[in-house]
């Protein structure tokens, strides 16, 4: 890849802190870069600085009556509405600067991709993929990968590819483009019977046109590496090389992994890894290697995001890293007053089993029935028969 990367980042974007002991806590962005560098992961790469998306921009996602909501609210008093104001979403000191340049991070990303100058991009600090054109919800004020995809279709892009591996439904990026045949929406997350936002079911497939372009695949509680892994093979390469993308956008929660506290999915380390790994070969299938990678959710502060994003630039910047690398001890020294109490890990890897048996068509596990009803219900709008594991 040499140095068609680009990697987006500001340590402005820790004023994206929604206080107290709000789950999204911005250490882990700092924690991420601080621990990518002592790794050398970073090494020669310049760290493009963004500016904030204009008002203009959030518009092409965002209704202008929220944008005035976002601005005022700081000063507004108790009563904001737009969803503003609530537990997961509390009024902050600069809210929508802070908003605005993450915004503007993801666009930045994509401005990169578009003009050539780079294939791949990524923002860690983007993938605020809940927020809807006119609320905020589930910590995301201004859904930064509605609003890069938006600018790309504004900018000469005609099919755009949008794969969310995040444990949450990416239910604000799918409201975005459900009726717009030119967006591929694709969620990976665990089952909305058991997890906020509760949407996401396979049956939601697109609408006015656009059916078989929103793609959901709700896996059961636990689902491990190997599962994940088998499930996401049986669905998305399939779909991808149907829809024949131009750009690849991700967004890469972490919070999959075993270990967070918000949902009940059981992938390692490892599994984030070989997830990034396989997206990254996807570009390079079906979208002429351009790739726009984003942050997203991820709630084990310290000893999960730092080493799962870690990967994600890695992967990004073709310097993947060996599973077994040792965590350096200057970031543990610097992370160790900030964890007290907490175990920190001394290694990039959990021991994560990541081999899986590719689906074979059968439907005998609670997993498998998730494969089965995806395909079921999207397969044939896209001229793929569901029950051929070939397709």
């Amino acid at each position: 890849m040499g140095e068609r990367v680009a990697v987006v980042w500001d340590e402005s974007f820790l004023g994206y802190d929604l206080g107290g002991d709000h789950p999204l806590n911005p250490v882990r962005l700092d924690l991420t870069m601080r621990l990518a560098t002592e790794l050398g992961v970073l090494d020669g790469v310049e760290l493009v600085k963004p500016r904030p998306a204009t008002d203009d921009e959030i518009e092409l996602v965002h209704d202008p009556s929220y944008l005035a909501a976002v601005q005022a609210a700081p000063y507004s008093g108790w009563d904001v509405g737009h969803g503003l104001g609530t537990a997961d979403n509390p009024v902050f000191d600069r809210m929508h600067e802070a908003s605005a340049l993450v915004a503007g991070g993801s666009l930045a990303a994509a401005e990169l991709i578009a003009s050539g100058a780079v294939d791949r991009a990524v923002n860690i600090g983007g993938g605020l993929h809940h927020a809807m054109a006119s609320h905020a919800a589930g910590f995301c004020v201004y859904n930064d990968c509605s609003i890069a995809i938006a600018w790309l279709l504004e900018n000469g892009f005609e099919r755009i590819a949008y794969i969310d591996v995040d444990v949450h439904h990416g239910d604000g990026v799918q409201a975005s483009f459900y009726g717009d045949p030119r967006v591929l929406t694709v969620s990976v997350h665990q089952h909305p019977m058991t997890l906020w936002p509760g949407t996401g079911y396979p049956r939601e497939l697109g609408t006015g046109g656009a059916e078989g372009t929103s793609v959901n695949l709700a896996l059961p509680p636990g689902t491990k590496d190997p599962g994940w892994l088998r499930a996401f093979e049986a669905v998305v390469p399939a779909a991808l090389a149907a829809f024949r993308p131009q750009v690849l956008v991700t967004q890469c929660g972490a919070d999959t992994h075993r270990e967070d506290p918000l949902a009940d999915l059981s992938l390692s380390v490892d599994g984030h890894r070989a997830t990034y790994q396989r997206l990254r070969e996807l570009a390079e299938q079906h979208a002429g290697g351009k790739w726009l990678a984003l942050g997203g959710g991820g709630y084990s502060l310290f000893r999960v995001v730092p080493r799962s994003w870690t990967h994600l630039l890695a992967t990004v910047v073709d310097r993947d890293l060996d599973p077994d690398t040792t965590v350096p001890a200057g970031w543990m020294a610097h992370t160790a007053p900030l964890a007290p109490g907490t175990a920190l890990p001394t290694s990039l890897s959990d021991g994560g089993d990541t081999a899986f048996a590719r689906w074979d068509g059968t439907a005998e596990t609670q997993l498998d029935n998730a494969i089965v009803a995806t395909r079921r219900a999207v397969f044939p709008l896209i001229g793929l028969d569901p029950d051929d594991p070939r397709d």
